[in-house]
């Protein structure tokens, strides 16, 4: 993974969309987290996650302009690192999380939701931890103006709610949380190995410009 983050750090425009495909993924999270909210018995930390992620969605977008492109001003495809991977990760593990959960609890459907945001939310702070603090080190040894500091201690905060929460919710938390990690795991190599990919062909293609 440093390796890979390592050579987009190193090269401005892909840089540029890695931290647009880093805030539209913020951005999901926070649409997902309100999607799963119920019209009446929304508590506090749903609403801190959501506002929370919306504004490192925000701040992910403000650190293209330190590297001085006026580029990615959305999130269509083209300004995106392994696109089609990046648009359906978070979906796809949610949907997996409801099947696995709907057949290990017995929950109506607002119940499902809440589950839903409890494991998937813990499974995207579980990779968030290791992915942002790798991300940060590569940013420092390249003497990057971009950084994500910030966005580290919050997601920090953000595991340590998730896990008081799931305890909460089922004394067997750490079986269920396993299984959907897994999935996530999956996923996410899925989606890291195509932004490997995407990464090389842009080097190749610099290269051959270069003769």
């Amino acid at each position: 993974m440093r390796t890979i983050l390592d050579r987009i750090v190193k090269n401005d425009s892909l840089h540029g969309k890695w931290l647009n495909t880093l805030s539209f993924m913020e951005n999901a999270g926070a649409r997902k987290i309100s999607a799963s909210e119920d019209r009446f018995t929304t508590n506090i930390m749903q609403l801190k996650h959501a506002a929370e992620e919306h504004r490192h969605a925000y701040y992910l977008k403000k650190q293209i302009a330190k590297l001085d492109l006026y580029a990615c001003p959305d999130y269509i495809p083209k300004n995106l690192l392994a696109a089609n991977q990046t648009m359906f990760y978070l979906h796809s593990l949610d949907i997996q999380a409801c099947r696995y959960l709907k057949e290990h609890f017995t929950l109506d459907t607002k119940a499902l939701k809440y589950a839903a945001y409890l494991f998937v939310t813990y499974a995207i702070e579980v990779r968030a931890d290791e992915l942002y603090p790798i991300y940060q080190e590569v940013l420092t040894q390249r003497q990057s103006k971009a950084m994500v500091k910030s966005i580290i201690l919050e997601e920090e905060g953000h595991l340590e709610e998730m896990i008081k929460a799931l305890q909460e919710f089922d004394k067997q938390w750490e079986q269920h949380a396993a299984v959907i990690l897994l999935l996530e795991k999956q996923l996410f190599d899925h989606w890291f190995a195509a932004i490997a990919l995407e990464v090389e062909k842009a080097y190749e293609h610099v290269r051959e410009l270069a003769g």
